[in-house]
């Protein structure tokens, strides 16, 4: 089946890979990527899909309504692929009207969008949420599909106000909705912001590799090959008005994380001096409302639509850092990044 898609934040981290996997995947499907380029998207990420025959690049904002409107219009967008989000907790605690005006009224302008010019109920809107939107666990314990809400951080509620709005859409005008919360997401094309990326560009300039309070706090982690493979199968076979959960199964301790990354820059790129990068490794004052433990249980997911990670932590890892290695340029900060 034909279909023109809309992928929304597509020259951001997830969203680029999305739209590689998509192009790669679906020779029948078009590609219209939609991203504001701010400080997280850059074109690098889609670079070699920039004047492919059946992907378009649009610079734009998801908030400006006339805009969406006549990309709805020119394009005969079928579906959207909703990646589009303001997504660094740190620089939503310092300027929350941002992550307010992107993930809530942004995600608002594409529903009703999308309400006005589709037709039928075939035309699906795929909405890509986080695990944040929980809150935190103990020390045992797993998100599912049934855990009430409890964000914790500006940009955890910003994204569950946004996941509300999707689900009031189906509800409310019969839209064919669906919602997928992620775990912690690692590979190819991450912001410099992000953990992992600091944590390989501060060992290669010979910085100190900032961990949070004492390192403690654990997190699920998720290839991003794996959550495409993931969105993939909710898109196409999940339920109308469902959420969905995506997890690894891979559950690290921040600094574990750092361990493990120094571990293999010391295999791969061995400091000039001799010298282990574990050395590096200086723990900072915590974040404000930091969430000690995240863990998403995907049963849902593997039982009902038969998807399962593929990725091995260790292996895919060691991949990701080699693909930093022979990308540096990714592992520098934009300007407000």
């Amino acid at each position: 089946m034909k279909k023109t898609i809309l992928i929304t934040g597509g020259a951001g981290f997830i969203g680029s890979n999305a739209v590689l996997y998509f192009l790669r995947h679906y020779p029948e499907y078009r590609i219209v990527t939609l991203d504001a380029l701010t400080y997280a998207g850059n074109t690098k990420n889609i670079a070699e899909v920039m004047t492919h025959p059946r992907h378009r690049f649009i610079h734009g904002d998801i908030c400006d309504r006339a805009l969406v409107e006549d990309i709805f219009l020119q394009e005969g967008i079928t579906d959207v692929l909703h990646f589009a989000a303001e997504s660094h907790v740190d620089n939503s605690i310092a300027s929350p009207d941002i992550f307010v005006r992107t993930n809530v009224h942004g995600t608002f302008t594409l529903l009703d969008v999308a309400r006005k010019y589709w037709k039928s109920e075939k035309n699906r809107f795929h909405h890509i949420s986080t695990d944040e939107v929980y809150g935190t666990l103990g020390e045992t314990g797993y998100f599912t599909e049934k855990t009430p809400y409890a964000p914790n951080s500006p940009y955890a509620a910003s994204k569950a106000a946004s996941d509300m709005l999707v689900r009031s859409y189906h509800h409310t005008y019969g839209m064919n909705t669906v919602i997928t919360n992620c775990s912690n997401n690692y590979g190819p094309r991450q912001h410099a912001e992000k953990l992992i990326p600091t944590i390989i560009s501060s060992a290669l300039s010979s910085a100190p590799i900032p961990i949070y309070g004492t390192g403690k706090n654990i997190r699920d982690w998720l290839h991003v090959d794996d959550h495409c493979r993931g969105i993939d199968c909710v898109f196409h076979k999940g339920i109308s008005g469902e959420t969905y959960n995506i997890g690894g199964n891979n559950e690290r301790e921040n600094i574990d994380i750092a361990r493990t990354i120094c571990d293999i820059l010391d295999e791969k790129k061995p400091r000039s001096d001799g010298k282990s990068y574990h050395e590096q490794i200086a723990f900072v004052r915590d974040r404000a409302g930091h969430d000690f433990r995240y863990a998403i249980d995907s049963t849902k997911l593997r039982v009902t639509l038969g998807w399962k990670a593929k990725e091995e932590f260790s292996n895919a890892m060691k991949k990701t850092v080699e693909w930093y290695l022979a990308h540096p340029s990714f592992l520098e900060k934009k300007e407000g990044g």
